[in-house]
């Protein structure tokens, strides 16, 4: 590190994503992109005009697309917030209201950068275990003198929340904030937003990465009081008020708009996901009952690190995960039909050549 490097960095935890190697064409299967196009209305909308005006700054108040994510859920442009993706959603987050020394908590196993972030504004935070069935004990989020912070669906697990155990940790204390983050609500799951209209203490943060298809545009958004909303405005404002581009405004706009085709890739990897599911059972895998866009799997004699470099090998990025209670499981983003039959191919292989060699 250089000579100017902050101190209170130095022990920093950088986020790890998903490998993402150049050296040949990979069916990428290690980050929960999605192998569908955006909605054909995104290519419509960003056309050449858009392109011509990229000389001139874009809107730093994003008003386009906060009114019609509002539209499409019953708010307010002003109970919106967007930004260059969730992690920078929740980013501002952390800067508006959590202070060096908070006390915060999380799941044990659940999305990486809570952790990061956490560590990074030296905030006082606990990560509570998971039940050994890998779920939340809801009580314990509800009883913490915490902020909470819960993915749900939860990364990796997949494992989901009812809305009203959401609500009973939520109204708890009305003087600690609740980030429900819903990056996956859209595979089978109800969000909580409507939540929001009797709760100011709670933010649900979502994406377009996921279920919108979009992960290169970078745009995800907070829906959350008035209040709350323009503090984060604030912040960002002092920060960086052009977080936005033109076209990420413009496309988000189309892409949020289009619910039709929203359904039908949902439907789709819903579909798809069950399809896989039920193809590796049949290889003697353990399947992980999840409603994302990701299947959580393992086999009960293969080791997860040997079968995830064996995949990479034959041309598939899936994602292992160190951790000891979910180390012998494989995380597989759910692709198109295709790439989910080659998935199986070669897993089918991998294991028949183990039970050969043994």
């Amino acid at each position: 590190m250089s000579f100017f490097f902050l101190d209170e960095y130095e022990d920093m935890e950088a986020y790890i994503p998903g490998e993402q190697p150049k050296d040949r064409q990979y069916i990428k299967l290690n980050a929960n992109e999605s192998s569908f196009p955006p909605s054909p209305k995104v290519l419509e909308a960003v056309n050449q005009s858009q392109i011509n005006g990229m000389g001139h700054y874009s809107d730093p108040h994003c008003m386009e697309l906060r009114a019609a994510i509002g539209e499409v859920y019953g708010f307010g442009a002003d109970q919106v917030f967007v930004g260059n993706g969730a992690d920078e959603v929740l980013g501002f987050c952390m800067m508006s209201f959590f202070r060096e020394g908070m006390k915060v908590c999380f799941p044990d196993i659940t999305y990486d950068f809570y952790r990061t972030y956490a560590k990074t504004y030296h905030l006082d935070y606990e990560q509570i275990p998971l039940k050994d069935d890998l779920s939340i004990d809801v009580e314990d989020y509800i009883n913490t003198d915490k902020d909470v912070i819960l993915a749900n669906p939860n990364n990796p697990t997949g494992k989901d929340i009812s809305v009203a155990d959401i609500e009973r940790i939520v109204k708890k204390d009305p003087k600690r904030m609740v980030i429900i983050d819903e990056a996956y609500v859209d595979y089978g799951n109800e969000s909580c937003v409507p939540l929001v209209r009797k709760y100011p203490n709670l933010v649900v943060i979502q994406t377009f990465s996921k279920s919108r298809n979009m992960a290169g545009a970078r745009i995800g958004y907070a829906i959350s009081s008035k209040e709350i909303i323009e503090d984060m405005n604030k912040i960002k404002f002092t920060f960086n008020p052009f977080n936005m581009s033109s076209l990420a405004i413009t496309a988000g706009t189309a892409a949020v708009k289009d619910t039709e085709y929203l359904k039908k890739c949902v439907t789709t990897t819903i579909e798809t996901r069950k399809y896989f599911e039920k193809e590796v059972e049949n290889l003697g895998f353990f399947v992980f009952p999840t409603t994302t866009n990701f299947a959580f799997i393992k086999h009960p004699t293969l080791d997860a690190g040997k079968i995830t470099k064996e995949l990479k090998d034959r041309g598939i990025l899936v994602r292992h995960y160190q951790n000891e209670r979910i180390s012998a499981y494989l995380r597989v983003t759910i692709g198109s039909r295709e790439e989910m039959q080659q998935v199986i191919k070669e897993l089918k292989d991998i294991v028949e050549s183990a039970l050969c060699v043994c």
